[in-house]
């Protein structure tokens, strides 16, 4: 599977293209900025902190612009993931990273597709805060070790 994935029409380009690599990468990197820069306001709130600040308010703007981090974060991640599908799917980092990802994600979406953060239970903001905490910031490292650690 990896060397079909290898063998795209992308893949190639992402190899060859030293400039689109570093375009790509550039939006991975703004996407995770995004993403991170407004979850974890919005999480150490849902823990409880700020509570001077109401939460709909402050959600309406954080949950879009993290939405939209994710998004950009995750194209540009497959793309920068097809320059080498080998190396990293062989890599129990980049695997953890991806746990963490899809966890996060999939924490973040129970949350608003269930009850939502206006109707959630004050320990479930807090549980919700921890968990995406807990997955994005340790995910934001994993990436980042991934240039050092074979």
């Amino acid at each position: 599977m990896w060397d079909w994935l290898a063998a795209l029409p992308p893949a190639e380009a992402m190899r060859s293209g030293r400039w689109l690599y570093a375009w790509v990468s550039a939006a991975h990197v703004l996407g995770i900025a995004l993403l991170v820069g407004a979850i974890a306001p919005l999480d150490l709130r849902l823990l409880g902190l700020r509570r001077d600040l109401p939460l709909a308010p402050l959600a309406a703007l954080l949950v879009p612009a993290a939405a939209t981090g994710l998004a950009l974060a995750l194209v540009s991640g497959a793309l920068l993931f097809l320059a080498a599908p080998g190396d990293y799917g062989a890599r129990p980092l980049f695997l953890a990273k991806l746990g963490l990802v899809a966890l996060g994600a999939g924490s973040a979406l129970a949350l608003h597709l269930g009850p939502g953060l206006a109707r959630a239970a004050p320990g479930r903001l807090r549980l919700a805060g921890a968990i995406s905490l807990g997955c994005w910031l340790p995910a934001l490292a994993a990436g980042r070790m991934l240039a050092f650690v074979d």
